[in-house]
């Protein structure tokens, strides 16, 4: 699969639109039933340290061959997060959760799979970076 530094910048701007998504889903931070069902990893400050991420991933958008480590540690972060949803889906109801608020269901819903599907897109731009630096 072959994607061009186009393709790549977006990706970055899209795993930053996601991660912001977050502003929606907790309802700028009001929602309290998504703190509620992981008050450890979704505490207000956890979500608001998601945006923060998010930002992180636009700003390296047209510079990402420039921070190529940066982007294994995007990949990692992504990996520990979609370990951490995982193992929440396996631990928990989310029927649960969207009883008490729908926002709040379809968050724990869909960032997991989110985080997955980024944590594969981080690695494949550091192992292309790793292997062919700016060449390609």
């Amino acid at each position: 699969m072959t994607l061009n530094d186009k393709t790549i910048s977006k990706g970055f701007i899209i795993a930053g639109i996601m991660n912001s998504s977050v502003l929606l889903f907790s309802r700028l931070f009001t929602n309290t039933t998504i703190p509620e069902f992981d008050p450890t990893v979704m505490s207000n400050f956890g979500l608001l340290m998601i945006f923060v991420w998010g930002l992180a991933y636009i700003s390296v958008a047209k510079v990402y061959k420039n921070v190529k480590w940066l982007i294994a540690i995007f990949a990692v972060e992504k990996f520990i997060y979609g370990c951490i949803w995982t193992n929440w889906m396996l631990s928990n109801n989310i029927s649960t959760v969207f009883e008490k608020d729908s926002m709040a269901g379809i968050f724990y819903a869909i960032y997991g799979v989110n985080d997955w599907l980024f944590f594969i897109f981080f690695s494949f731009v550091f192992v292309r970076l790793m292997r062919f630096g700016d060449h390609k």
